[in-house]
């Protein structure tokens, strides 16, 4: 992936080398990190646990986050995660308005190490990379790349990229009001057609990493041999299905948060040929 030329955002905080905190809101690390390997077991997004556990606990009292630094990192890693995240600034900048007619308020990314806070509550390098619509930033802990590569065999920076573009297409998705709806439906709802809904959600933000990979490539050439690849090797590394038969030996689709490794392939792939933000309404496509 050519992602030299992109122009590096200036919306990110770097809070790596920060120190590890005792607590995460309310709850010891050990905790977060073994509710983060129970919800990856079962399928369940470890954020609902540890958000219903710090509840438990009496919520965020336990820690306060010192503002990191701000700006583009020296590092290579955290230069690419700036690089990449000026790129969406640029391409959803023209996007939205063109195709949906709405201006792009672009969100903030928050690199850190070990553990932080966030809008949504304690995050830990356990959870994943993951989107607050609370206070629309990106939180990841750049370690999860070498994870992908160690754990998922899933490496390449193109890959990183999609992970990224990822949870930049959950913001647009709040700039376009969807997840507000369904977070409210969600509390309406059972847990099997909460899931539903979650997973609608995610494949959505898959294509819309596909759109932005589309529209990058047409303008910046970004993309080189074997990068869609890459990005489609990841996608299907992390479908539930194949983590859950990864995990504990058998598919519970009704405890899909995020669908299936074929789904996921499939939803980027529709992003990536189209380039259009209507094409990745999963909330109206009669198969997910």
């Amino acid at each position: 992936m050519r992602w030299d030329n992109f122009r590096t955002s200036s919306n990110v905080e770097d809070r790596r080398g920060m120190g590890m905190p005792g607590r995460a809101g309310g709850l010891g690390i050990g905790t977060v990190v073994v509710l983060g390997l129970i919800g990856w077991a079962l399928g369940i997004d470890p954020r609902l646990l540890i958000g219903g556990a710090e509840m438990v606990a009496g919520g965020g009292s336990g820690y306060e986050q010192s503002p990191g630094r701000q700006g583009v990192p020296e590092d290579e890693m955290g230069r690419f995660a700036s690089a990449v995240l000026g790129n969406t600034e640029d391409v959803w900048g023209t996007v939205l308005p063109q195709q949906v007619n709405r201006q792009y308020n672009p969100p903030k990314l928050v690199l850190f190490s070990g553990a932080t806070r966030s809008g949504c509550g304690g995050a830990q390098s356990a959870m994943g990379p993951f989107y607050c619509p609370l206070d629309q930033t990106v939180y990841i802990d750049l370690s999860f790349f070498q994870e992908m590569q160690s754990r998922f065999r899933a490496g390449g920076d193109f890959a990183y990229a999609y992970v990224l573009a990822h949870e930049v297409g959950h913001h647009v998705e709040n700039e376009l009001g969807i997840l507000p709806r369904i977070q409210e439906r969600q509390r309406q709802v059972g847990q099997t057609e909460a899931n539903q809904l979650s997973v609608r959600v995610e494949l959505m933000a898959d294509c819309l990493a596909g759109v932005w990979a589309h529209h990058s490539n047409q303008r910046w050439q970004s993309l080189e041999q074997g990068d869609i690849a890459e990005a489609l090797a990841a996608a299907e590394a992390i479908g539930d299905d194949r983590l859950q038969r990864q995990s504990q030996g058998r598919v519970v689709p009704d405890s899909f948060t995020h669908g299936s490794s074929e789904q996921r392939m499939r939803w980027l792939t529709t992003g990536l040929r189209t380039g259009q933000v209507e094409a990745c309404d999963t909330f109206r496509a009669n198969r997910l």
